[in-house]
């Protein structure tokens, strides 16, 4: 590789921009490459650095620019004779070579992009713990309030005292990078829920009970919050997980924007129920809609801020089948497809005198927003 192409990689990685990295590693003659000649392509196009002849170049970016678009590494081999059975071994992808010169090459491109950016906003201990569980799988945590400081968050890359002084994302590239929590829990909750929702991030999660996010979703309606941007916040947030702690609520927002963030695997083992004791405090439901129960974990004795994090933990819902009701230990959730616990303590809902299991709070939410969607395809196979 050579030193310029190494210098140019390094200055893009030191301005957190994103790049892809393309490596000969297998040649054959005439071929003008070298295994370990190298290049870099740019999301624009721009292609620096050498891989033989000019007319690999255009099957490079191509490839390049995908890899960049999915995130996904990848290995090509130009070769002269694309429909030969030879070329074709598991994992390459092959594309004819347009040089007369002939020959063949091999090679692997890697996107780099950028680390991941979470907008953390408060200072509760939860927020806190989130920014240390997120630095040690390497995002760049950002914690935006007043009182943010290195005392309070020694592992953030940026502290941001103004939310006026949030950087939006550069491009749809970086937004979709880019995730916000709001866990203030209680100290100035609709200022940072509307300034994480002008960040316009991929992922907005809000620590808060269901009764108190109602509350914020009426005050951000009155500040001209749209509705789609208000049913894109994820809560409670987090998977549930049964979290107590403020490291187990972050552990639970983390699985959820990595989640989010990846396709979901049907053979995703089901989510353990929820252990933590529980008070049940029902909402009337309309008469026509899914029956909903609502409930917030108790505290833990001696539990940091324990009334406002563990309300906000595992406001899932719970209820129990009916007297003589068989329920199966395993059921699917019909909004991702995956196998889930059939238990009392997990997210569930009734419909048509049915009751459903789900995953995690928000499948369960988008089966509420249409139920006969779901159980019709259900019926249907």
């Amino acid at each position: 590789m050579r030193t310029d192409t190494l210098q140019l990689a390094s200055r893009l990685a030191g301005r957190s921009e994103a790049f892809a990295l393309a490596t000969v590693v297998r040649r054959e003659p005439p071929s003008s490459a070298r295994v370990g000649d190298s290049a870099v392509v740019t999301p624009d196009g721009g292609f620096h650095g050498w891989l033989g002849g000019s007319c690999t170049r255009p099957t490079v970016i191509r490839e390049a620019l995908a890899a960049l678009a999915d995130g996904a590494p990848r290995l090509i081999g130009i070769v002269r004779d694309p429909d030969s059975a030879s070329q074709s071994r598991s994992g390459l992808t092959v594309f004819p070579m347009a040089c007369h010169s002939g020959g063949s090459v091999e090679i692997y491109i890697e996107p780099l992009l950028p680390a991941r950016r979470l907008l953390i906003f408060g200072v509760s201990p939860t927020a806190q713990a989130l920014a240390r569980l997120a630095a040690v799988l390497g995002y760049r945590v950002e914690a935006v309030d007043p009182e943010a400081g290195e005392a309070l968050f020694p592992d953030a890359s940026r502290l941001v005292t103004s939310d006026e002084s949030i950087e939006p994302p550069a491009s749809g590239r970086d937004a979709a990078r880019c995730f916000a929590v709001v866990a203030t829990l209680g100290q100035r909750d609709e200022e940072a829920a509307w300034a994480a929702i002008q960040a316009m991030p991929a992922y907005v999660g809000v620590v808060a009970s269901r009764k108190r996010f109602g509350q914020l979703r009426e005050t951000l309606t009155a500040r001209g919050a749209t509705p789609e941007q208000l049913d894109r916040i994820a809560n409670p947030a987090g998977l549930d997980i049964g979290a107590q702690t403020p490291e187990e609520i972050a552990l639970s927002i983390l699985a959820e924007i990595t989640r989010r963030g990846r396709a979901r695997r049907p053979d995703r083992a089901p989510a353990p129920p929820a252990t933590a004791s529980t008070e049940t405090a029902r909402d009337s439901a309309p008469a026509t809609a899914v029956t909903d129960t609502e409930r917030d974990s108790a505290p833990a004795a001696g539990a940091p801020t324990a009334g406002r994090n563990l309300a906000a933990a595992t406001a899932a819902t719970a209820r129990d089948p009916a007297p003589g009701t068989s329920v199966a230990h395993t059921a699917r959730d019909l909004v991702c497809g995956m196998t889930v616990a059939a238990a009392a303590a997990g997210p569930q809902a009734e419909f048509g005198g049915r009751t459903y299991y789900f995953c995690c709070t928000h499948c369960r939410e988008q089966f509420v927003a249409e139920p006969h969607r779901y159980a019709a395809a259900a019926q249907e196979g």
